[in-house]
């Protein structure tokens, strides 16, 4: 669940290459994610912290006690330790910064390709 439409496209299909999962639903504000869960019970929820309507600790904290046993990722691109610790207090199992993300695929794809390291040319 993000609110921006590029990531999100972007992230869908990465999530959906790996064989044993399966995107069933995406909401672009925290209150179409709430309302998505509790509809399609998903085992997992990947959800920005940053979202219209119902921001995202707020909305890791209503799924939490709603569906205890989910899986709740935050992804976020805002490094504030404060909301990190907010989000993982209302009951995220983990938050990932968006640019970690990004970096990981990129080295991933520099490490396959077999080119220079940042800064080394």
């Amino acid at each position: 669940m993000d609110d921006d439409v590029g990531f999100l496209d972007a992230l869908r299909p990465l999530i959906e290459q790996q064989p044993s999962l399966t995107v069933v639903g995406a909401a672009h504000d925290g209150l179409a994610a709430i309302e998505l869960v509790d509809t399609l019970d998903p085992d997992a929820v990947v959800i920005d912290l940053h979202m219209p309507l119902v921001d995202g600790v707020a909305a890791v904290a209503r799924l939490r006690k709603d569906h205890p046993r989910l899986c709740l990722l935050a992804l976020t691109g805002d490094p504030d330790r404060q909301l990190h610790k907010a989000v993982t207090e209302a009951g995220a199992d983990a938050v990932v910064l968006k640019q970690d993300l990004v970096e990981s695929l990129v080295e991933r794809i520099r490490a396959l390709r077999g080119g220079p390291e940042p800064g080394r040319r």
